[in-house]
């Protein structure tokens, strides 16, 4: 049987799970000026430590603060700020990509070897939407794919027959099987990094060069924490391409 249009995902889903909250300390209290949020704050407040600046000598808002941060290069306060979040709807052709960006970065992904893949879902390339030809061909060669799986996972629990632990059968049956699925295969994740770790991740797969399923997410997730933090990210200008696609681009590298 061809997929079901519920199975086919053209756009990815994220939630942030947790962010930043700051306590100040009650006998270092620093002069605050102007609209900012807890993890902005949390790096002003570390940055001022270093020189014991707390009484604001240049009257700064905490958002020119970090903005004069940014430009210095002086990316380190910025590494105190943690931002979680949930991908969902991002195939493990992304995720493969995803997971090479190691300093500052937490992963969790759902596991092949314990969730049955039967009535997984599958992300469409984005370069292929739109064109019918290319998304029937596309479908055919998934839905092969999944007829394979479940025909080898049956055939594997019988072979295993022998293995009284049936959750461990499963397992067994499940992560050989597995080899059989697309890299469109949908995941989710949860990713945690600093504000640090994600300008550049961000700078990287947001940029026109990137693939474009993760250059999609990227534009995406750049939306979502602007919003959590502005000034962290406030230095990146989202732009069409030279493709017609989103794309972002960065004032201050290498902060």
């Amino acid at each position: 049987m061809p997929l079901s249009d519920a199975a086919i995902l053209r756009e990815p889903k994220i939630t942030v799970l947790a962010r930043p909250q700051f306590v100040e300390a009650s006998h270092l209290p620093v002069q605050w000026i102007g609209e900012s949020t807890d993890g902005e704050r949390l790096a002003e407040f570390a940055g001022r430590l270093c020189y014991m600046s707390q009484r604001n000598p240049a009257g700064r808002t905490t958002r020119d603060y970090l903005e004069n941060i940014k430009k210095q290069g002086h990316g380190s306060v910025l590494e105190h700020a943690s931002y979680s979040i949930l991908f969902e709807g991002v195939s493990r052709s992304l995720t493969h990509e995803l997971v090479r960006h190691r300093a500052g970065f937490a992963y969790s992904q759902l596991s092949q070897r314990y969730v049955d893949e039967s009535d997984a879902q599958f992300v469409m390339p984005p370069a292929m939407i739109g064109d019918e030809p290319l998304e029937q061909a596309w479908r055919a060669q998934v839905t092969s794919a999944v007829e394979s799986y479940i025909s080898l996972v049956e055939s594997l629990m019988t072979r295993y027959s022998w293995v009284d632990d049936k959750v461990h059968r499963r397992k067994m049956a499940r992560e050989a099987a597995r080899g059989v699925l697309p890299n469109s295969t949908e995941t989710k994740i949860v990713v945690t990094a600093n504000a640090r770790a994600w300008r550049t991740m961000l700078e990287l797969r947001s940029s026109e060069g990137a693939e474009l399923e993760i250059r999609r997410l990227a534009v995406m997730a750049l939306r979502v924490l602007q919003q959590e933090a502005p000034a962290f990210f406030s230095d990146f200008e989202i732009y069409e391409g030279a493709d017609r696609r989103e794309a972002a681009r960065i004032s201050y590298h290498k902060v």
